[in-house]
């Protein structure tokens, strides 16, 4: 196993790696540490070609085609929001539906998730924890015990439960 952060030629070792797995942290913090590296399209060539990525918390937010549905704060401003774009939708991981005791004021997540389809066209999913998408060609099913809700601009969102089919059907 081979860490990128540790490699002294990190294109080659995701070149010549089997699976990569990339984890949380601060999405814009990594992205703008593979933007910096050149890393982005070696490894958008390398899952074509049918290697394996697992990603996590900002390892998900890479995935997506943008990382513009992320939690976190951007303490860096990488080159461009965009992203690998394995998937064709939005992710956004740790995602908590809104509590009706809470008294707190703000915005929850999920009004957030709306604000962002008032300005984007892009599906989000939001995983909870203990959800996880698994991608094998053009298949997502929703893994894991704790479902997702799916956003899509102008409609309610939906709400998907572990081993469901995430197709064209659930997305439009």
């Amino acid at each position: 196993m081979q860490s990128i952060h540790n490699s002294t030629n990190p294109k080659l070792t995701i070149a010549q790696t089997e699976a990569i797995f990339i984890g949380g942290g601060n999405t814009f913090r990594l992205l703008g540490e593979l933007y910096s590296q050149d890393l982005l399209d070696v490894i958008r060539q390398r899952v074509a070609e049918g290697m394996p990525y697992i990603g996590s918390s900002a390892g998900s937010n890479v995935a997506c085609p943008t990382i513009k549905t992320t939690n976190d704060m951007p303490i860096v401003q990488p080159q461009s929001f965009n992203a690998l774009n394995l998937v064709s939708f939005q992710i956004n991981p740790h995602f908590v539906d809104p509590d009706s005791n809470s008294t707190h004021m703000g915005e929850t997540r999920e009004q957030r998730l709306m604000q962002f389809l008032e300005e984007n066209d892009t599906i989000v999913v939001g995983l909870r924890e203990g959800a996880m998408l698994r991608v094998e060609n053009d298949n997502t099913t929703l893994n894991g015990t704790s479902g997702a809700k799916v956003f899509r601009r102008g409609k309610s969102p939906l709400e998907i439960l572990p081993g469901a089919t995430i197709d064209e059907s659930v997305l439009l």
